[in-house]
């Protein structure tokens, strides 16, 4: 074995590399023996290697590991892709409106299932993917049971999802809208608040917020409470909005003001509308 080796008296034949440990090695298959912190190979030839131990460097590669958002939003609309997957539309506080795929959604019992449906408001973690974003896990705090249960309050809050979905675009600050779209849904689920009062708030507002109110003028010829009340909408914060009711004859103005502005600034057909005109 090679102990006790003075390191002065092979001077002449040392050199140094790097190792991966501290264990002397007989490359003729002998046995191993240790040195302090180098290493010494006995060579066949009988000369000592005085080696120093291999420093090792740590790589950072890439681990496939990809980094994830959570993000604060509803979904808006949902399309099957595939035979177990889903295409979602969220409407988000932080990045405006997103596509993200939930893979698994349509799976039964898969925990996505649920959070993939519209009306899922809640967090949201995303993985961003080269073009889009994968849907990894979902914290749902409103899935507004009551609405999906009422027929005729569904088709009002798919409306209202369709508006946001026209109007909303990525990366984009809609933390209005989403408030708005929020609230207006908190509405649809009131048993006191008429939906067609929600209707009309929702779209004047939407409209508003977007930057294409006209604005009230004389040849509008509106009564004083209408008047009174397109103003109220347009001046008070979303959070307080649903806080009024008015008369009939006020609701009916209302509904063929809003209905004009609308005709006026959206250059889409909306599938939920056509069903709504026939409800009401």
């Amino acid at each position: 074995m090679c102990t006790n080796i003075n390191s002065q008296e092979f001077d002449s034949h040392m050199r140094y590399r790097k190792g991966r440990d501290s264990r002397c090695t007989r490359m003729d298959g002998a046995g191993l023996c240790r040195q302090d912190r180098y290493t010494i190979i006995w060579l066949t030839r009988g000369i000592l290697i005085w080696k120093k131990p291999r420093v090792r460097q740590e790589r950072y590669m890439s681990t496939g590991i990809q980094d994830f958002v959570i993000l604060t939003g509803i979904v808006i609309k949902a399309e099957p892709i595939g035979e177990y997957d889903k295409r979602v539309v969220l409407l988000t506080k932080e990045r405006g409106k997103i596509s993200a795929f939930a893979k698994g959604s349509r799976r039964p019992g898969n925990r996505l299932m649920a959070p993939a449906n519209p009306f899922s408001f809640g967090q949201f973690k995303l993985y961003a993917g080269r073009n889009s974003y994968s849907m990894s896990d979902a914290e749902i705090t409103n899935y507004f049971e009551d609405l999906r249960q009422d027929f005729a309050g569904a088709y009002y809050g798919m409306y209202f999802l369709e508006i946001c979905d026209y109007y909303t675009r990525e990366n984009n600050d809609e933390t209005g809208m989403l408030k708005l779209l929020y609230q207006s849904l908190r509405a649809l689920t009131s048993p006191s608040f008429e939906n067609r009062l929600a209707r009309y708030i929702f779209e004047l507002k939407s409209v508003m917020l977007n930057g294409e109110f006209p604005g009230l003028h004389a040849e509008d010829r509106l009564m004083e409470s209408t008047a009174y009340t397109i103003d109220y909408i347009m001046r008070t914060p979303v959070e307080k909005l649903f806080s009024f009711h008015v008369k009939t004859e006020v609701l009916e103005e209302l509904g063929r003001y809003s209905r004009d502005i609308c005709q006026r600034t959206m250059d889409r057909n909306f599938k939920s509308l056509e069903i709504l005109e026939n409800i009401d």
